[in-house]
Formats: structure tokens, C-alpha cells, sequence
């Protein structure tokens, strides 16, 4: 599979402005930024001189109980297992875990799961060789020891997950691997390729399929996907993290519920970082939450991270539609939720949209000087969102985008 070899740098200048009409097909875009609003902000978990990081969320289907776990280290370590029971306005104390949850080796990642006969379980994985899964099926209450789900390991596993139209018990995941990890005693190739790889459930995930490349490529490192369907429920979109910082981040499509997928095309710098995780709002708008890094980033002595966009190096966020990811256009508004006070080691982030259209966020970062990293839930509303762009700065964005979107 081939890639497109254009590059979007976008020239980004921040204006004032008052009341300006959001398009998104314009060279501007509004810059929300939630850093102050303290009253926002909940601490989800700290533990002084411990880095805790790198969240997954799950919402139940009461509407308001939300699972997280995470692990204590940098995407490594023993589980810390937490549950808000009122949409994440406070969360619990550390709840007990199996004993080898303490054995993880990556992010753990949780995904809630249906069979054909319509038993709901979640799915938590751990990645790294092998992956391995544990499953509840009592929505958290208990939990089965991690087991491998076969002698196949990877990076950020799994990093998304959908259910396949049509056939239930039917999911794929998608998550990535740079060679050291797909089989046993795996290294770096030279070049190194990085590869976008797929596994398949029949049984409501319990059982997975050996995993299938979807794409490769030396030239662009292209990992952890975040996957949003289609309004219409017709067409699927996978954004990526570039780890090479060579280009944006960019996404693939599938009209075939996974089946195939495009080639990758660049996102807009707009959407560009890392880690992407998103939810549709009740007017059918996206957010989608997603740690600010791209090309140009520098980090600067004092810690905090300068580049051609505001939320560089911080806890991100963007407001658009279905339509800008078709296209290509930069969409409504980029938000900083938090203020990362750390280079870009933050925000992998929970997204979860409750019944009165709040949305919930939760991730980690630096967010006191000289402390390790610790997880904050972050709450808004599309509507909050909307008042605050009417007095938001704009940045300008040089016409890049547009050749960008005609591919």
C-alpha cells in the first residue's frame, strides 16, 4: 500500500475575535481553551513520586458508571482499577484486581462487547507479546486473571475496537506493532516499518483470529487507531498517530465494515497528535480528544512544548463533522482541556458522552511542576463549547489545507 507523499504545515497565526462565523471550510479555526476552568476538573488518581498514566474508560449502560483502569508507569506496569458511579463528578478508591493484572506489560485498553444471544461482557487488554485479555461479565464487579489471546503480541493493545453491522457477536480490533512484538524474540527492522494489524471475534470476544496487516510503510510509523463510524452507519474511519513526526496524523476508510480499508491520506493539522478517541454529541457533531503533537514541535527548556499550534504538547481536544474527516477540511474549534507542564507526555484519553450530552474525558499528564504525572476527569458540553468560541481567539491556518483535502 502506497502513501501519500504531500505534507500539511500549516501556517498558524492567533488572532483575536469576537463573534465570527465557525465554517469549516475556512483557513480559521477557533482555540478553546478549558486550562483555567479549575471547576471543570476532578482528580481521578494520584500517588506522590508514582508516574500514573495512559487511561481507558468505559461507560455502563446506566448511563453514569464509568470503569478506568491504567497503568502505573510510563504505558507499563501493575493495573490501577477505579469506577465513578455519577458520570465522573468523583471516583472511587483503588478497587481490588485479579493478581496478574499486576504482571501488565503496556496500556491496558477496555472494550464493552455483545454475543449473538446477547450476554455483555467487557474486554480488558494488555499488549506486548503475547496479548493478553481479561473479561468481566458482570460489568466490573469481578474479573478473570489476564490470559493470551494467542502467540501474538503488539503495541497499544487493542487499540480501538468496532463491532462488525449486521453480524452479532461479530468485532475487529486494530492495533499496531514496530517488529518486536507480533511474534516471540521480534526486533526492529532496518528500516524501520511500522504495521497497522487487525484481529477478528466471532463469539462476542472472547476468541480472536491471528491478526492481518492492513498497512505497512518504512516512511510513515503509523499506530494507534482510534475508529469512528459514519452517521449513516455506512462507512468507517480510522485516524492515526505519524510517529515519525515527518507529517500529520492520518486516517484510512472502510466501505466494507473492515473488510478493506484506503490508503492513507494526511489529516489536517487541526487533528494532528496522537491517540485519538472520539464521540459523536447529541446534534451530531464530533469531539474528539487526542494528545497535541506534530510536525515543528519543540520542547523547551522550562518543559513546556512550542509549535504551530496552540495546544502543543497539551491535553487536546477538536470540534467538527463526519463531513471534515471525508474531506479533509480543519473543522470548528481545537480545544486545550488541560495544561501539560511536561514536553508531550500526556493524554491518552478516555471519551465517553453521557445521556444529557456531557461529554467526559479523563486522562493523564503533568500537571503540577514537578510531579509525576497523575489522571484527571475533565466534564463539558458541546453547548459550553459554543459559548466560549463566541469570544475565542481564532488561528489562522495558511491554505495548505485545501490541497490536502483535494486529495
Amino acid at each position: 500500500m502506497r502513501f501519500f507523499t504531500s505534507i500539511f504545515m500549516a501556517t498558524v497565526l492567533i488572532v483575536a475575535s469576537s463573534d465570527a462565523q465557525e465554517t469549516s471550510g475556512s483557513n480559521q479555526i477557533s482555540f478553546i481553551d478549558l486550562a483555567d476552568d479549575y471547576y471543570r476538573q476532578v482528580l481521578v488518581a494520584h500517588e506522590s513520586g508514582q508516574y500514573l498514566g495512559h487511561p481507558t474508560t468505559c461507560l455502563l449502560d446506566d448511563g453514569k458508571t464509568i470503569l478506568t483502569v491504567l497503568p502505573k508507569g510510563h504505558g507499563r506496569g501493575g493495573i490501577v482499577y477505579k469506577r465513578s458511579t455519577d458520570g465522573g463528578l468523583t471516583w472511587s478508591e483503588r478497587l481490588p484486581t485479579p493478581k496478574s493484572w499486576m504482571t501488565s506489560k503496556e496500556v491496558p485498553t477496555l472494550h464493552r462487547v455483545t454475543d449473538a444471544e446477547g450476554k455483555k461482557r467487557i474486554i480488558m487488554f494488555s499488549g506486548l507479546h503475547p496479548i493478553r485479555m481479561a473479561v468481566t461479565e458482570d460489568d466490573g464487579t469481578s474479573w478473570s486473571e489476564l490470559e493470551p489471546i494467542g502467540n501474538f503480541g503488539g503495541i497499544v493493545a487493542m487499540g480501538c475496537h468496532m463491532e462488525v453491522k449486521e453480524k452479532p457477536g461479530h468485532y475487529f480490533c486494530l492495533f499496531h506493532d514496530d517488529g518486536r512484538f507480533l511474534k516471540p524474540n521480534g526486533k526492529r527492522e532496518k528500516p524501520n516499518i511500522f504495521k497497522l494489524l487487525q484481529t477478528n471475534s466471532t463469539d462476542g470476544g472472547l476468541t480472536w483470529s491471528d491478526p492481518k496487516t492492513i498497512c505497512e510503510s518504512s516512511e510513515v510509523h503509523l499506530c494507534e487507531p482510534g475508529i469512528i463510524r459514519s452517521p449513516n452507519g455506512k462507512r468507517l474511519a480510522v485516524l492515526l498517530r505519524e510517529n515519525s513526526r515527518k507529517k500529520n496524523s492520518h486516517i484510512i476508510f472502510s466501505d466494507d465494515e473492515g473488510e478493506n480499508w484506503s490508503e492513507p491520506r494526511e489529516l489536517p493539522i487541526s487533528l494532528t497528535g496522537d491517540r485519538h478517541t472520539g464521540k459523536y454529541g447529541p446534534d451530531g457533531r464530533l469531539f474528539i480528544s487526542f494528545r497535541g503533537i506534530s510536525p515543528g514541535n519543540k520542547v523547551m527548556g522550562s518543559g513546556e512544548v512550542s509549535g504551530p499550534m496552540p495546544n502543543a504538547g497539551d491535553w487536546s481536544g477538536w470540534v467538527g463533522t463526519w463531513d471534515d474527516l471525508e474531506k479533509g477540511t480543519p473543522g470548528q474549534y481545537i480545544v486545550r482541556i488541560m495544561d501539560n507542564k511536561k514536553g508531550h507526555d500526556t493524554t491518552y484519553p478516555g471519551v465517553e458522552i453521557l445521556p444529557d450530552g456531557t461529554f467526559v474525558t479523563v486522562t493523564y499528564g503533568h500537571w503540577t511542576h514537578g510531579e509525576e504525572p497523575y489522571v484527571m476527569c475533565v466534564r463539558f458540553t458541546l453547548e459550553e463549547l459554543d459559548t466560549k468560541a463566541k469570544r475565542a481567539l481564532k488561528v489562522k491556518l495558511s491554505d495548505d489545507w485545501k490541497r490536502v483535502s483535494a486529495n
